[in-house]
């Protein structure tokens, strides 16, 4: 890893063991949140991916409750984009549409209000981190029910073991740092 600015980012991501369960080893984003040169590190090398891969494409960027909502308004704006939101079920007011997805516990619900985006708008999902591709596969559904069109789904972080970036296929995967 040769980048200033990746090694910048990864060297505020922090580990603890056993969070919240014995056996888990929870990557902590709060370093990198409190250091403006890291967080803006982040922005700026995920704007860069999205432009190269993109150019100017992207209609909106959407935002993943909650801590994709750090890093969503702050990505749209770096590359003069609007964004959406998608929330946990029962947050948003007006009409909306939802999904649910499975977690390791039992199940969880998104929303997007109706008229959040027009059919065959071009939107790129993101979060601060990927695990198993649940919450992203059912904002990449909530998505496609609004006939937006997904680009691509970003992540700060993604935890490659889990395989959540198989989850989302067909749908492109980036992320900045990969753990095992």
């Amino acid at each position: 890893m040769a980048d200033p600015e990746l090694q910048l980012v990864e060297r505020r991501i922090r580990s603890f063991p056993d969070f919240p369960t014995p056996g888990v080893l929870f990557r902590d984003i709060s370093p990198l949140l409190k250091d403006p040169a890291s967080f803006r590190a982040a922005i700026g090398l995920l704007a860069r991916h999205l432009k190269a891969t993109h150019g100017g494409r992207i209609d909106y960027i959407a935002g993943l409750d909650s801590r994709g909502f750090l890093f969503g308004p702050s990505l749209a704006q770096e590359l003069g984009l609007g964004c959406v939101l998608i929330r946990k079920r029962g947050k948003l007011p007006g009409p909306t549409v939802w999904a649910s997805y499975a977690l390791e516990y039992g199940k969880a619900e998104l929303e997007i209000q109706k008229d959040a985006l027009e059919p065959g708008q071009r939107v790129v999902v993101v979060d601060d981190l990927l695990a198993t591709g649940g919450t992203m596969h059912a904002a990449c559904e909530l998505l496609g029910r609004l006939q937006a069109e997904v680009l691509e789904c970003v992540s700060l972080v993604e935890l490659t073991s889990l395989k959540g970036r198989e989850k989302l296929a067909p749908v492109p995967f980036f992320s900045l740092l990969q753990y095992e």
